[in-house]
């Protein structure tokens, strides 16, 4: 199983547009062969710092899900929502 957790802190005027594009994001991931878990949290000390918490089945669905246009058209923008955005890549041990 493959694990990642991608932190954001998002600009603070751009909270809303990075929540809805990542609901969106969400709604059609979830559905994505080998996709096990695809979630959002929002840090309960900063709602600027958001964390996605994906699990998937190998690392083959995780290729797939990042080359779908859909996922390429909006890390765009959560890329340009967020001041930072760190990305961890974990395999099951």
């Amino acid at each position: 199983m493959i694990l990642i957790i991608a932190k954001a802190t998002v600009k603070k005027d751009k909270l809303d547009e990075f929540k809805n594009t990542a609901a969106k994001l969400i709604k059609n991931t979830r559905s994505e062969d080998g996709c096990i878990e695809y979630a959002l949290y929002e840090n309960n000390e900063d709602p600027n710092i958001l964390t996605f918490v994906e699990k998937w089945r190998d690392q083959e669905a995780v290729d797939k899900h990042g080359s779908t246009d859909f996922f390429k058209e909006n890390i765009k923008k959560i890329i340009s929502y967020s001041e930072n955005l760190d990305i961890s890549l974990n395999t099951e041990v």
